[in-house]
């Protein structure tokens, strides 16, 4: 398997799992519960398992986004700076994504400040994107095609 692909995978999973634990964590800093493996299986009707394959299925999918885009092709050095700047684009993304999923099929009740929710739903997608930065490494682009350092 190429290594690309491997690193790709692996900061998926290790980037859905550091965002996992600040969600979980986030409640104590006074932040609104959020789960969304939760939600997604509500949408769907499905068992929370399902759920939770999704949100992982969905955290690889960014991180080969990330890896095989090139979004910043050399225009952010700093790899902290450029996976937070990849987490806002994921966190937009995701938001777009809720809304139009929103309109085909109901969406669960939220509890608490709508704010608060998108502050902290932020603040994770922030978290995933430098934790894929930094597990892909320097992504750079020659002649069209992604290579990872």
């Amino acid at each position: 398997m190429n290594n690309r692909i491997k690193k790709s995978v692996l900061a998926g999973i290790i980037g859905t799992v550091i965002m996992t634990a600040v969600m979980i964590v986030a409640p104590m800093m006074g932040m609104p519960k959020m789960s969304p493996p939760k939600m997604l299986s509500g949408m769907l009707g499905m068992p929370v398992f399902i759920g939770w394959i999704m949100h992982f299925m969905i955290g690889i999918i960014f991180a080969f986004a990330y890896t095989y885009l090139c979004i910043f092709k050399h225009k952010i050095s700093n790899v902290w700076l450029k996976g937070a700047v990849f987490g806002i684009i994921a966190f937009v993304i995701a938001q777009v994504m809720m809304r139009i999923m929103g309109m085909m099929m109901p969406m669960p009740k939220m509890d608490g400040s709508m704010v608060l929710m998108a502050i902290g739903s932020l603040m994770g997608h922030i978290i995933f994107g430098m934790a894929v930065a930094k597990t892909v490494g320097e992504a750079y682009c020659n002649s069209g095609t992604c290579k990872t350092k």
